[in-house]
């Protein structure tokens, strides 16, 4: 059988998993991701739990936050799914949602962010990309 590059393509993006921070994240990602004709979309926002500490916005502002980013991907995705994790462990809750949705890689855009910013995160892309047990696909800022 002859595949062609686009059939590659399609295998590592045939059901993607999209975490999301909020509005002009959802929108700046989904512009990029559309260049690349995912086939399935699969779009998460993590509430981040404070687990014995103050979480750092309300549970509701969060909630708003995430319809919000959702609303924005299915402008560009009408039929993309939308998942919501409540987790301390942002890296974790992005791997365990991808294997419960059947992922076939995690697609996102990295936040800009000094090196300060880096090290107090723990620099999730870091963790994303060695921790992740599939293909995780970082898009290009344009």
């Amino acid at each position: 059988m002859n595949e062609t590059p686009t059939d590659r393509n399609r295998d590592l993006l045939g059901r993607v998993l999209v975490p999301v921070a909020n509005v002009d994240d959802a929108e700046k990602t989904a512009r990029i991701l559309a260049k690349y004709d995912p086939g399935e979309v699969v779009v998460l926002h993590v509430v981040e739990k404070g687990e014995g500490v103050p979480d750092k916005t309300p549970v509701e502002q969060s909630e708003a936050i995430a319809a919000e980013s959702f609303a924005v991907l299915r402008e560009h995705f009408p039929d993309a799914e939308s998942e919501t994790a409540y987790a301390r462990d942002v890296v974790g809750a992005i791997i365990e949602t991808a294997a419960d949705v059947e992922a076939t890689s995690i697609v996102y855009r990295p936040r800009s962010g000094g090196r300060l910013m880096h090290f107090l995160s723990g620099d999730l892309s870091l963790k994303l990309l060695t921790r992740a047990d599939r293909p995780v696909i970082s898009l290009p800022e344009t």
